[in-house]
């Protein structure tokens, strides 16, 4: 692997584990790996910009039982370059879902997320 994709990679990392830990201090901490030209595509809507992502994890975070937060757990991981994805699950409320970042200029460009209910 180049430098400069090791860089890339290392960045998407650095994205990644600030947004799986930004969940415990808030929306705002979690709206900072974003900005006015991301977005945040699920199976039901295409969330565009730091607005409507803001709108998408308030529903998100206000709506999940307070069990939800120590039951989630990370199944899988992996970043090649500019894309990040995990797979995980908070029984019994998720049985899977996954996530998939593509980081560019230091904010999640585009996210891609999935669940299954239990």
């Amino acid at each position: 692997m180049s430098d400069s994709s090791q860089q890339t990679e290392a960045a998407t990392r650095q994205i990644l584990d600030h947004h799986l830990g930004a969940f415990a201090h808030g929306v705002a901490e979690i709206l900072k790996d974003y900005d006015d030209n991301s977005a945040l595509v699920t199976p039901d809507k295409t969330f565009r910009g730091r607005e409507e992502i803001t709108d998408f994890f308030k529903a998100f975070v206000d709506g999940a039982d307070p069990a939800f937060w120590p039951a989630f757990r990370i199944t899988g991981m992996s970043t090649v370059r500019d894309v990040a994805y995990i797979a995980w699950e908070a029984k019994p409320w998720i049985i899977l879902a996954t996530d998939t970042l593509v980081v560019r200029d230091g904010k999640i460009a585009v996210q891609t997320f999935t669940a299954f209910p239990a």
